[in-house]
């Protein structure tokens, strides 16, 4: 039976808000007037749900956290909070989803409940800590500790999409520079030297050979590229390919040292956050597995989890795995010795922070000169080849 929300006035006139279960409006309508309530607004929660629908970036999600924060702290109410925040959001996507909120909250659910409805907009690992919150009373404190991981894991991920962009600008440079070598300038040169009759060296018949492919099947070529792409993303959504390409990943050079300590960080950072927020070590390996983002990683902590459920500890299974460094290893076990587990995975996501920042930069720096010189060799290559057989007919003349 689907559910409506609705607005109403009651015998008083104060505005009511809240959800009924029915068979069609008539009687939602029908039930209201039971109680004596004048009917503003009726709507079918799937399609105010639909209205929800559009961009919610991490930056709208953080600053909903701490004002949220910050006035339940100040001693609003959960309800007028949240209705204020609806309002004053200049994200129309967010402000609409926290109106679902307020409605569900009224209607009894708990704020954790309310926001589980909505997981484009708060993740698994917001929802339970939120729900940690409001069990151990210090929702406030939650929230504020939530935002400040938020935007510490946001900065993460920027700096390791910030290092793919150089040589993904250059690789898209010297992929078009080469394409328009072959379509307009190679066939110049060709019709020069067929005008001569010059027989041509192999690296001008290669590079001809190449610019009359390209003219002729640019649409089986471009089709072939297409399709790969499609067959390699297929490829990856499959739980083998994912597996093996992550695991290729993580053994490249340089860029799979980025990805290796980013991936430390936040798996330490997420863990830390939820120990410490009153979240259960079962459940919150569970969750930092699936914000992990690499399927060797989260293989190796939900082996950790089944090695908990069975007794035994976490370090062990994430040694085993060969991802995680050895420093890693030993200060997760010292803190599951000592009992301050939640606080030795903070230093680890800090100390792994700046790693990241030192990786980066050092990818950047091999990056440089790796990409100069391979643009250098395709389009110089290609260049040299075309000038060959000129310096032949040069030696010729002479």
């Amino acid at each position: 039976m689907p559910s409506f929300q609705y607005t109403a006035r009651d015998a008083k006139g104060d505005l009511k808000t809240g959800t009924l279960e029915a068979a069609t409006k008539d009687d939602v309508m029908t039930q209201l007037r039971q109680k004596r309530m004048n009917v503003v607004k009726i709507e079918e929660q799937a399609k105010a749900k639909q209205k929800t629908a559009g961009s919610i970036a991490m930056r709208d999600i953080v600053i909903f956290t701490r004002q949220f924060s910050t006035m339940i702290n100040s001693g609003l109410p959960l309800v007028q909070a949240l209705d204020i925040l609806s309002k004053q959001t200049e994200n129309k996507a967010l402000s609409a989803v926290t109106r679902q909120v307020v409605f569900d909250v009224e209607s009894g659910h708990t704020v954790a409940d309310a926001l589980a409805k909505h997981p484009k907009a708060f993740s698994d690992l917001y929802v339970n800590m939120v729900a940690a919150g409001e069990a151990g009373g210090i929702l406030d404190t939650i929230l504020m500790r939530l935002a400040t991981f938020m935007e510490k894991n946001d900065a993460l991920v920027r700096k390791v999409k910030g290092a793919m962009i150089y040589p993904g600008v250059i690789m898209s440079v010297a992929v078009i520079a080469v394409v328009v070598l072959l379509i307009f300038v190679i066939p110049v040169f060709q019709s020069m030297f067929e005008s001569v009759g010059l027989t041509l060296p192999l690296p001008t018949r290669i590079v001809v050979g190449m610019s009359q492919a390209l003219k002729a099947y640019w649409w089986l070529i471009g089709g072939a590229g297409y399709g790969g792409v499609i067959a390699i993303q297929r490829y990856y959504a499959t739980p083998s390919g994912k597996l093996v390409l992550d695991k290729l990943m993580l053994q490249m050079p340089i860029l799979g040292d980025v990805l290796r300590k980013s991936a430390v960080s936040r798996f330490t950072r997420t863990l830390g956050t939820l120990i410490s927020s009153g979240v259960s070590i079962l459940d919150g390996l569970e969750i930092t597995a699936k914000t992990a983002g690499n399927r060797v990683i989260h293989d190796a902590i939900m082996q950790s989890r089944a090695s908990i459920a069975g007794g035994d500890t976490i370090s062990a299974p994430l040694a085993k795995s060969n991802v995680f460094p050895p420093m890693v290893i030993s200060m997760i076990a010292v803190g599951e010795q000592t009992g301050g587990l939640d606080e030795m995975l903070s230093k680890i996501a800090d100390f792994y922070d700046e790693e990241v920042d030192a990786a980066v930069s050092a990818l950047l720096s091999a990056m440089e000169p790796i990409m100069i010189v391979f643009l250098g060799l395709v389009v110089g290559g290609m260049v040299v080849a075309c000038y060959l057989p000129i310096f032949d007919m040069i030696n010729a003349v002479q």
